[in-house]
């Protein structure tokens, strides 16, 4: 903690004393007084009133545009005008059925004719559908390993509930990452049937097949790392992992929960050019609802059709669901959407890169589709080892800067990323680099005096 970024942290709590109010009562009944640990930060977080369009407000009346937008979830903004129509239409007829109804069709042709899959399942979070989409491997293969990488990101289940965020001194060879169990309460084995390695590290990958022989189900990946703020494959990295998995027999899941509705029309299988055995979206897709699937070929997917394979959800297809996601695909992930929302990002990138330059700051900002971040690194961050050791400090005073100036810059942590909306703006675009414009010679400043102190530190040591 050091003066600036503290300065920032009592402007915080002197714009926001109802959200602590609301944070403190919560406690009492929710554990850390949110419905999902990320959404804590200390000293806490805000409570929001409402939202609409580009922006939202607190609930002690403050105005943000938002760039968090539920983590990534509403690439159509806040109450886009066609999914509430949509929505509204269908709660007056019937919400939940248990029983087929013919708008599972509809929006599985929808996702067919936009990526390369033939057949799709419905869930109703991400986390539910990459759990599925490993069961299928592993039924199509009749093996029981995955390949994961390390500081990936691909939902609460136990599979994938290794080497999320390890701590130095536990995570081992850089080249051999070693398992490491990320909560509590995970089943025990599951580090044996989870192997770890590198992003953007294709020998790695090998090593773990030829050490492992006909074990491997699947590599499951994220075609862009977003659980490490924002980290692109190297070229030619992704269709490597795809002939990796062929070779060894295994299946090649791409977690698109974050890129299939954000990232271009196709997705990222059209951004990179790559197909997956196993696609699997959620998030954007369902316009603020929610809404997952996981998508394969007929051939993978005849474990399902002959009842091989178990797949089951009450709320999976609900008619309110499916009628957002008909809505969201039809009217919001248009190409003419992906174009806007691309010319903003790269505005907002190299706005970002222009101001970084000017100040001296030791960072740079990435982005593609409607996705980016600012890293506190001196070059391109690869992989989890890279990220690890991005100034935290530095982007808290950053991120409670922005926030101080009505920008919710993205959401809280620095593993986290921006995103833009199909209703965000040029304007909001500009508000945005002149806050950071405005905070970034402190950024700069407080970055140099805490170089400059450990530089003594370690004369002196």
């Amino acid at each position: 903690m050091y003066p600036a970024l503290q300065k920032e942290l009592e402007i915080y709590e002197k714009r926001t004393p109802k959200s602590r109010d609301a944070h403190h009562r919560a406690s009492e009944r929710v554990p850390i007084g949110v419905g999902s640990n990320y959404r804590y930060y200390p000293p806490y977080p805000l409570f929001v009133r409402d939202g609409k369009g580009s922006r939202v407000h607190d609930i002690d009346g403050n105005e943000y545009i938002d760039h968090n937008l539920t983590y990534g979830a509403l690439f159509a903004g806040h109450c886009h005008p066609a999914v509430m129509k949509a929505v509204e239409k269908r709660l007056g007829i019937g919400t939940l059925f248990g029983m087929p109804h013919g708008m599972e069709l509809e929006l599985a042709e929808l996702i067919c004719e936009r990526f390369p899959v033939e057949m799709v399942r419905f869930g109703n979070s991400g986390s539910e559908v990459t759990m599925h989409a490993l069961r299928l491997a592993r039924a199509v293969t009749g093996r029981s390993k995955i390949i994961k990488m390390e500081g990936g990101y691909h939902g609460g289940h136990d599979a994938v509930s290794v080497s999320v965020k390890p701590k130095e001194g536990q995570f081992g060879d850089p080249e051999h990452p070693t398992p490491v169990i990320s909560s509590a309460g995970v089943l025990r084995g599951t580090s044996d049937a989870t192997l770890v390695a590198p992003f953007n590290n294709l020998l790695a990958v090998q090593r773990l097949f030829e050490e492992n022989p006909d074990q491997v189900a699947a590599i499951i990946v994220e075609p862009i790392m977003m659980n490490i703020a924002f980290c692109m494959p190297d070229e030619g990295y992704l269709q490597g992992l795809a002939a990796l998995a062929t070779k060894y027999g295994a299946l090649f899941i791409m977690d698109e929960v974050k890129t299939g509705g954000k990232l271009a029309y196709g997705g990222a299988c059209e951004y990179f050019k790559v197909k997956p055995d196993i696609l699997c979206l959620g998030k954007s897709i369902g316009g603020g609802f929610p809404l997952a699937a996981f998508a394969a070929s007929r051939k993978v997917m005849d474990v399902i059709a002959k009842q091989k394979m178990f797949h089951a959800g009450t709320y999976n297809t609900n008619p309110v669901v499916m009628a957002a996601g008909i809505a969201t695909f039809r009217e919001v992930l248009t190409r003419d959407a992906f174009k806007h929302v691309g010319e903003l990002n790269k505005a907002l990138v190299d706005g970002y890169q222009e101001i970084i330059k000017k100040v001296g700051l030791i960072a740079y900002a990435d982005g593609a589709g409607s996705n980016g971040a600012l890293m506190f690194y001196p070059h391109r961050v690869r992989n989890y080892r890279d990220w690890y050791h991005v100034d935290e400090d530095i982007w808290t005073h950053y991120w409670f800067a922005m926030t101080n100036r009505g920008i919710l810059a993205q959401p809280y942590w620095w593993d986290e990323q921006w995103t833009i909306s199909v209703q965000h703006t040029t304007k909001d675009i500009e508000q945005h680099l002149h806050v950071f414009a405005e905070i970034a010679p402190a950024l700069a400043a407080a970055q140099e005096e805490r170089m400059a102190v450990g530089q003594l530190e370690n004369h002196v040591s």
